[in-house]
């Protein structure tokens, strides 16, 4: 009886708190209902939903329930409702309709599943949804037509599809519509004619048909237009060039026939992206100013207009992959920030080279053939090596994986950039990353599962990335490409429904079209490794392109574009005998660099016994007093004896890969992963070390193919030794003499 009594008596105050709350009792119950198929489970219904609970907003992440009271009256309603980066798992709650006085809704990135409930058709109130980066699925609901308040709309990086809804063309008020990144089909409403108020409008990487419509120039109040790899075939309508407002123009990839490039004469860009819209014909005289001009992949010709100099101070200029031609203006090469003008037919200048301060010139002469390594920006075209396998850790450093090892690549790159390793490896970089507020960074680290550190570091971009093998033996090669997704996350996070889609081309030659590395490799974080047969003469190329295809907005602004960790080239034909050195040379020419190496060692052991650097320790020291190295004229380095301690373990017995009658010889393996033998001399000399050193340096100075490189000497107490170029594996007699 007393613990009925004590129930009854304090049951009132269990709920009192949320009896003070000024939301009438339907938006309370439709609230509950909304936080439980949403997934919202810390709303605490004992406390009020409009002073009591959490409000948050911590960069990506906001946790916002508003309301606003009635004027003159202790009753409120919920106004907005905005829950973003919460990774919330439910489904589109109908209940919304409930709240009558709701203005702004916004879910963007969660992980909510399921359709959008046509019930919220009947919202008389709303003027902005945004359910951006979630994956819904099913198409727009027709009812939707029917919220004559709505001014904002956005369902980017879903899974959505299905035709657009005719009735859409009602939204009089709608000002933003952002349906890019999904899987819509059909030709888009004529009724859209209807929507004069559109400001924004973003369809890109979907599957619509039909051409580009015309309506679209008539929306006056037009300032970003976006229709990247949308399915939709040109030409661009004439009547867009003249809208005024424009400030954010972007089309790509579009499908059609060859059209003239359409002037922009009448407004001021921040970014003019006509980009693989089958242009032809000269690029108009006068061009509207911009921030960013991209007009790569079309076939314009003729010569860069005279008045481009007024665009010195646009920040981007992509004219790569055209077929211009003339002379490359001066300002370009010597004030021009971020000019890409690879892959044109310029006219020939020997003074100019593949990268020109922030211009990247590779290919872009009439007399450049990549196949045949003529590209006169390399300068002499000729190969010292025919290479038969290549290996490169992208965006890594040095490393061995198995039995191959894999060359750094850590030069970080840039908007508009060509990188050369020595002669025989590059890449061109074309693209910068846009709508986000970081800097661009074209090297990326993540930690992959199970895989190895090949995977941990990755080179991407923007756009376009080109890697180069010159020098390559003509013959039949597997290429294998590989990757792993690390950006994206694998488990129930709206980080983990980002699509990363690009393709893939090697010697010119599509292998792959809309590519997605999670996708192939069964999740993120996952290695997978793409192989191909290819037949090279003289050069490999391997392009991945990125044709605006999956999503950009996860997990933030500015994630997508080609991603790649590792590149490896293998023969499949047999590589004659070589001494391991990786290129395919044959066994006459080995014998010959082996035979002019011993002749050089010989010789300079000579020089030594002929200077009779066979002395005392003491006598040895006391020459060395104030002796410096850089105060002669050497062509090689000078290394210090702790430094070729550590290159060789401490001279360790491990690392002996020969001993003849003037000493050892120990690999090394210097800081920066270069190779080298290291020669350890006795020196009983009774000469002054500086008369060694000047025969040294005499030696030094001989440069021939078929001589091992010298990189330099140490005298220090009383060690003599010489650091000589690495060559791997056999030796002379088994060059000269064994049989195959």
């Amino acid at each position: 009886m007393l613990l009925v009594i004590l129930c009854v008596t304090f049951l009132p105050f269990a709920f009192a708190s949320i009896d003070i709350t000024c939301l009438p009792s339907e938006e309370v119950d439709a609230l509950r209902e909304i936080g439980r198929k949403l997934g919202k489970l810390e709303w605490d219904f004992r406390q009020d939903p409009c002073h009591a609970w959490e409000i948050s907003s911590d960069g990506p992440r906001e946790n916002n329930v508003t309301c606003n009271p009635e004027p003159n009256s202790t009753i409120c309603h919920v106004v907005s409702i905005s829950l973003k980066g919460q990774n919330l798992t439910g489904t589109l709650p109908p209940e919304f309709v409930n709240l009558l006085y709701l203005q702004n809704l916004d879910l963007t990135r969660n992980y909510l599943s399921g359709t959008i409930p046509p019930q919220w058709g009947s919202m008389e109130r709303i003027l902005n949804i945004s359910l951006l980066a979630n994956r819904l699925n099913g198409s727009l609901p027709k009812e939707f037509g029917n919220i004559s308040t709505l001014k904002s709309l956005s369902v980017e990086d879903n899974r959505m599809s299905g035709a657009i809804p005719v009735q859409l063309g009602s939204l009089r008020s709608i000002e933003r519509l952002l349906l890019s990144s999904n899987f819509f089909t059909g030709e888009l409403p004529a009724s859209f004619a209807n929507l004069i108020s559109m400001k924004d409008f973003r369809i890109s990487s979907n599957n619509f048909s039909g051409k580009i419509p015309d309506f679209i120039g008539e929306w006056k109040n037009l300032t970003s237009l976006r229709i990247q790899a949308s399915g939709l075939e040109g030409p661009i309508p004439l009547n867009i060039t003249l809208l005024t407002t424009l400030t954010d123009l972007r089309i790509s990839d579009l499908r059609g026939p060859d059209t003239l490039c359409p002037p922009f004469e009448n407004t001021s860009f921040k970014n003019l992206i006509l980009r693989s819209c089958n242009l032809i014909g000269e690029i108009p005289k006068s061009i509207a100013s911009s921030k960013l001009l991209d007009l790569n992949f079309n076939k314009l010709n003729g010569s860069i207009p005279e008045r481009f100099i007024d665009l010195q101070d646009t920040d981007y200029i992509y004219l790569t992959g055209n077929l211009l031609s003339g002379t490359v203006p001066n300002w370009m090469t010597t004030s021009a920030d971020n000019v890409d003008l690879s892959y044109n037919v310029f006219e020939s200048n020997r003074d100019l080279r593949c990268q020109m301060r922030q211009t990247n010139l590779f290919a872009s002469f009439s007399t450049d053939n990549i196949s045949s390594r003529k590209v006169s920006c390399l300068g002499d075209s000729s190969c010292p090596t025919n290479w038969t396998s290549l290996y490169i850790n992208c965006g890594g450093r040095k490393l061995t994986d198995g039995k191959k090892e894999y060359e750094s690549d850590l030069q970080e790159g840039g908007a508009s950039d060509f990188s050369a390793v020595e002669s025989r490896w590059g890449f061109s970089n074309t693209g910068n990353f846009l709508d986000d507020n970081n800097h661009d960074s074209y090297i990326v680290s993540g930690v992959p599962t199970n895989t190895s550190e090949l995977y941990m570091n990755a080179r991407t971009s923007a756009l376009s990335l080109t890697y180069y093998g010159f020098c390559m033996h003509d013959g039949s090669y597997n290429v294998s490409l590989h990757f792993a997704e690390i950006f994206f996350t694998d488990d129930e996070t709206y980080s983990s429904l980002g699509r990363r889609v690009f393709d893939i081309y090697i010697q010119g030659v599509q292998m792959e079209k809309d590519f997605d590395i999670s996708d192939r490799a069964g999740g993120a974080m996952k290695a997978i490794v793409t192989s191909y047969t290819v037949n090279v003469t003289g050069s490999l190329e391997i392009r991945l392109y990125w044709a605006r295809k999956g999503t950009t907005n996860i997990p933030s602004r500015g994630v997508y574009g080609p991603l790649i960790s590792a590149i490896s080239v293998d023969p499949n034909y047999h590589v004659p005998q070589s001494g391991g050195n990786g290129n395919g040379v044959s066994r006459g020419i080995v014998a010959g660099i082996a035979g002019g190496a011993v002749c050089a060692i010989i010789l300079i052991l000579g020089v030594l016994w002929w200077c009779g650097y066979l002395r005392c320790r003491d006598a040895m020291e006391l020459d060395l007093h104030g002796l410096e190295l850089h105060d002669l004229e050497l062509n090689t380095g000078s290394f210090t004896l702790k430094q070729l301690k550590i290159a060789t373990n401490n001279f360790d017995v491990a690392n002996k890969i020969g001993e003849g009658g003037f000493g050892s010889v120990y690999k090394g393996v210097l800081p920066n992963g270069t190779l080298m033998a290291v020669k350890q001399l006795s020196s009983k000399s009774k000469q002054g070390n500086r008369e060694f050193l000047n025969e040294l340096g005499m030696i030094s100075a001989l440069q021939h193919p078929h001589l091992v490189k010298l990189y330099g000497c140490c005298i220090e107490g009383n060690q003599l030794l010489l650091a000589y170029e690495y060559m791997e594996n056999n030796s002379l007699a088994r060059a000269l003499f064994a049989k195959d």
